[in-house]
């Protein structure tokens, strides 16, 4: 593209505020960061007690469905609030690379084809990288091993020795931490326990994404059908819904995501189910039968009385478990009584414009279920509520805590934490952009949608012709007085150049054009051409 060409286009970028000129360098001035991934978003290896011998476990390709439920599946233990490998000669680690990074970056680092899938923190950790966040110094991770309880005195002692190690290394600065998903709950539970070593070391806390009131919908699926890790082609090769399922009836984390019952919800969630029933003259009947949040388990306890998986030649029971429901009852109290610090700022994002599982139906009216035994094995159809496609907004927003502010960004579960748009808002609150104007709450993200360049010579002349156009997401007031109107509106740009000397020249045009809004977004098309002559 010719020089005068591709300068006046970035002006227009800049007129638009699309770009930023990018920092690369360490910026000494910045607090440290810890990430804190949420269930299944740590790496996991499995080290053999006898041998030695290291694996990864969490997340691998080859081999991963048997290695999956020879190394992972476990037992709850009541007696201490943990879940206990069944393979005794077997204990699961986080590795500690990267101070704690390399379990939350890639889950599977050996992945190539396909690796998108496997992205955790990948892209947030490159993007404040590129921030001037040093790995290390300014940058840290916090994995742990997501089947067990958020308020498991274990990973809560790991937490403080990490918040401990991170002060030190940072020079005694105060952290800000960054959650995902369950990982909210985690930092809530720590928060709650140990209110005092928390306003100690912790300057801020965003919290992404995180089922603070459960995900209803998602969890009653994966308690009676299981769930998958990825979905459409890469599913073959990672773990089946099955050997997911067995895990999850064990793991205290997964009964802490249940739908609050106490939450006063604007549509409580309901399992539902097509039933059918005889009466004593042999005739049959179906009716819809709806079961809230604290009815529907009597519903698990007879779908899984009869749940069994073989393991080492043995069959184990894996019925739904009280004693790990009474844990989570208790650990959804504990978090109802947290507060932030008054030392502590607190900042919620939280996923919109995705369907989300919210009530669970099982059956029809032409195909009711006889025997509720049966639901383990047929596919639930949902009814849905906005969200992030896992988490509604209505349990994400409802975090009960006094909040600084709340952002929703449309985005997907997994997928909002590479999202430009909450790159541009976890900057400003972490007060890396040096931007004391910029409001999140009134921010928008670019999505480009066409791109085309032509060039050729003509009568002595270069010539180059440039189209683009962006589609510009806002939750901001912007373009509503055009979108008023039906009109949108249009501008105009030239600038030219001539050599020092005048052989050579050079002129540029551009002319941009903004669509009025629809349904939030802000189409605009710039079209512009580069004339060019040398001697």
């Amino acid at each position: 593209m010719a020089v005068l060409l591709e300068e006046l286009v970035k002006s227009i970028e800049m007129w638009l505020k699309l770009i930023k000129k990018p920092q690369e360098y360490i910026d000494p001035t910045l607090d440290p960061v810890l990430l804190v991934p949420g269930i299944a978003g740590s790496i996991l290896n499995a080290t053999d007690k006898k041998t030695g011998r290291t694996e990864r476990v969490w997340v691998r390709i080859l081999g991963a469905d048997h290695e999956f439920c020879d190394k992972l599946w476990c037992r709850f233990d009541p007696s201490t609030g943990r879940t206990a490998n069944l393979d005794p000669d077997t204990s699961i680690e986080v590795p500690q690379d990267r101070y704690g990074l390399y379990a939350i970056d890639t889950l599977d680092p050996d992945m190539v084809i396909g690796s998108d899938c496997v992205y955790y923190f990948h892209d947030m950790i490159a993007e404040m990288l590129s921030w001037g966040y040093q790995e290390g110094k300014t940058l840290f991770g916090f994995g742990y091993d997501f089947r067990q309880s958020n308020r498991l005195l274990e990973t809560m002692e790991c937490f403080t020795q990490k918040l401990e190690s991170i002060h030190t290394a940072s020079g005694g600065k105060k952290i800000n931490i960054i959650s995902h998903s369950m990982g909210g709950l985690l930092v809530k539970c720590f928060m709650a326990l140990h209110s005092d070593i928390f306003e100690k070391y912790v300057k801020n806390w965003i919290a992404i994404a995180a089922p603070f009131q459960g995900a209803p919908g998602y969890i009653t699926s994966a308690l009676l059908n299981g769930t998958s890790f990825v979905h459409g082609w890469e599913e073959r090769f990672f773990i089946s819904k099955w050997s997911m399922h067995q895990l999850l009836i064990e793991c205290p984390s997964i009964y802490e995501l249940m739908g609050c019952p106490d939450f006063q919800w604007e549509h409580a969630p309901v399992l539902e189910i097509w039933k059918e029933k005889s009466n004593s003259n042999g005739e049959s009947t179906v009716t819809l039968e709806s079961y809230s949040p604290l009815e529907a388990v009597s519903v698990y306890e007879l779908a899984l009385s009869n749940n069994k998986v073989t393991y080492n030649g043995e069959k184990i029971s894996l019925p739904f478990n009280q004693e790990l429901l009474s844990w989570a009852n208790k650990t959804r109290e504990i978090l109802c009584h947290a507060k932030v610090p008054d030392k502590v700022k607190f900042y919620n994002i939280y996923g919109t414009n995705y369907k989300t599982p919210h009530s669970v139906c099982y059956g029809s009216e032409n195909a009711p279920i006889s025997d509720l035994q049966q639901l383990p094995f047929i596919q639930s159809n949902y009814i849905s509520v906005d969200g992030d496609g896992t988490v509604p907004a209505e349990s994400a927003k409802a975090d009960g805590l006094n909040a600084e502010a709340r952002v929703g960004v449309p985005g997907d579960h997994r997928g909002i934490i590479c999202d430009r748009h909450v790159f541009r808002v976890v900057k400003h609150w972490l007060r890396a952009d040096h931007d004391p104007y910029y409001n999140p709450i009134n921010d928008y993200v670019i999505l480009p949608t066409a791109f085309d360049i032509e060039r050729h010579h003509e009568k002595g002349l270069d010539v180059t012709s440039l189209r683009e156009e962006w589609e510009i997401v806002s939750e901001s007031q912007d373009g509503e007085e055009n979108a008023a109107s039906g009109k949108p509106k249009v501008g105009s740009i030239s600038v030219s150049h001539v050599g020092g000397d005048k052989t050579t020249w050079e002129e540029a045009r551009a002319t941009v054009i903004v669509h009025p809004k629809s349904e939030g977004k802000q189409h605009v098309e710039l079209n512009a051409v580069s004339v060019s002559a040398s001697a």
